[in-house]
């Protein structure tokens, strides 16, 4: 078991209920990475579907969890042949924190009838370049749990160069040799610095309702990353993310909405 398998393991304590323990290894500031709690609350969807792979995820976050104890409590919609529905609650203290509506099925690895390219080209691993370590005292304990290298104009907004689009991308890896799978992918699509970065904004931008796709089982190595956006209005802003893996496909796709951070 790896470091985040343990950290997003889900206890059955009955037919509905599941212990869970928020580790205070993927926060970034206060905030736990709503990836990272998208895998938690997935590891009991799943084990108690009757289909092995989350294939979409609907998550809306009402609140904040904090690291610590909590449970995620399941409740079955409709099961059919070859796919199943649920939705799910990240509960702590009592008080919802996060609804999901997840729909588990099994994939098989079959080859694609069809499938695009991606949206950008990215450079050569060896092109891109990792964030500097941030300050102990921002608690920013996600990035040690993470590889990511940057394509380099994409977090020009570090030096005070912004593109002026909202953009980011990466190449992932989590930084204990851990082969990718859906758990991690549903880590993936929330890692990357968010999109409004890039088009000038600071500050944390919180999730407010995400949606991510399984599309295919990856293979081993890196991941590809790539994030963009198609409008900033009134606070608002939202964030597409494809993932690629080794082998050129298309694994996972995500759109999120979130609020533009403040300060």
């Amino acid at each position: 078991m790896t470091k985040f398998d343990e950290a997003t393991q889900a206890i059955r304590i009955d037919e509905t209920t599941y212990d869970v323990c928020l580790d205070p290894g993927y926060c970034i500031g206060a905030p736990l990475n709503g990836g990272y709690l998208m895998a938690v609350v997935l590891r009991a969807a799943v084990d108690a579907s009757p289909f092995e792979h989350p294939v979409s995820t609907t998550s809306q976050f009402l609140r904040s969890p904090v690291p610590g104890p909590a449970q995620v409590r399941v409740e079955q919609l409709k099961a059919g042949r070859t796919a199943a529905f649920a939705r799910a609650t990240l509960v702590q203290d009592g008080v919802p924190q996060i609804e999901s509506l997840i729909t588990t099925a099994t994939l098989a690895g079959a080859d694609p009838v069809y499938t695009d390219a991606p949206s950008v080209v990215m450079p050569p691993v060896e092109e891109c370049v990792k964030l500097p370590d941030p300050k102990p005292e921002n608690n920013m304990t996600l990035n040690a749990q993470l590889d990511l290298r940057f394509d380099p104009p994409t977090i020009a907004w570090l030096t005070g160069g912004p593109t002026g689009r909202p953009e980011s991308r990466a190449y992932f890896r989590m930084a204990e040799p851990q082969d990718a799978d859906p758990y991690v992918l549903a880590l993936a699509v929330d890692v990357l610095p968010p999109v409004v970065f890039s088009a000038g904004a600071r500050g944390w931008a919180p999730t407010v309702d995400l949606t991510w796709h399984l599309r295919a089982l990856p293979a081993p190595g890196w991941l590809t990353l790539i994030g963009g956006g198609r409008l900033i209005s009134d606070g608002w802003f939202d964030e597409e993310v494809e993932v690629w893996d080794s082998a050129g496909r298309l694994v996972a796709q995500s759109r999120q909405l979130a609020r533009v951070g403040r300060g």
